[in-house]
């Protein structure tokens, strides 16, 4: 497998994680945002959309991070990221959802930049509409997280799932954009149970090969 992704990117961030946790290898190809290089000819023969990542393997292109994780899912079901019962995988991709749906489509790279260059708005107002929306986000996943006496120490459960894989990513961006997270104890503790783990560290920004 090909993994194009940026090393900065949530949702190549998230990716990274899942990838990581079903124990697959692959080949990390890094696609510079800071360049542009998303929006050149030869990325886009890859993902017509310009966004990262995209998978690849052999003859097959999977793009949106939230479709490659589910194949994922479905092509290596062992270790699990959704529990098997129905109630626990809605509750489980409803975690998921807050971060994948609410938070970071209007956080993310292209929305930013169209504040910035479009709209003129400057660092400091950029950075208020990312700590609004991750806030906004986060108050809910609290409040659900707190109320949830049955969990272990991850989103849901004693191990890893689908919602730790968009929840951690979403932490880094919080604290890139310097929001204030002492609110926030439980999801404090789920990232800190993550970080126990290898396929968390390993996918983590700071160490990836463009990171810079």
């Amino acid at each position: 497998m090909k993994l194009y992704n940026f090393f900065r990117s949530g949702t190549s961030h998230r990716l990274r994680i899942a990838l990581n946790l079903k124990g697959i290898e692959y080949e990390y190809v890094p696609v510079d945002l800071r360049t542009e290089a998303h929006l050149g000819a030869a990325f886009k023969t890859v993902n017509p959309q310009a966004l990262v990542p995209a998978l690849v393997e052999g003859e097959m292109t999977l793009i949106q991070s939230p479709a490659i994780i589910e194949w994922l899912e479905e092509r290596y079901p062992t270790p699990a990221l959704l529990p098997a019962d129905p109630n626990a995988r809605a509750q489980v991709r409803a975690l998921a959802a807050i971060v994948g749906c609410d938070i970071h489509p209007i956080n993310n790279r292209r929305i930013l930049e169209y504040l910035k260059k479009t709209l003129g708005c400057d660092e400091a107002a950029v950075q208020t509409w990312c700590q609004t929306w991750i806030q906004a986000g986060f108050d809910a996943l609290e409040t659900l997280l707190a109320a949830d006496k049955q969990r272990g120490a991850f989103c849901f459960g004693t191990t890893p799932t689908l919602a730790d894989v968009y929840l951690v990513p979403q932490i880094e961006s919080a604290r890139r954009f310097k929001l204030d997270l002492s609110p926030y104890p439980s999801i404090l503790a789920v990232d800190r149970a993550c970080g126990e783990l290898e396929a968390f560290r390993r996918a983590a920004p700071a160490v990836q090969p463009d990171a810079q």
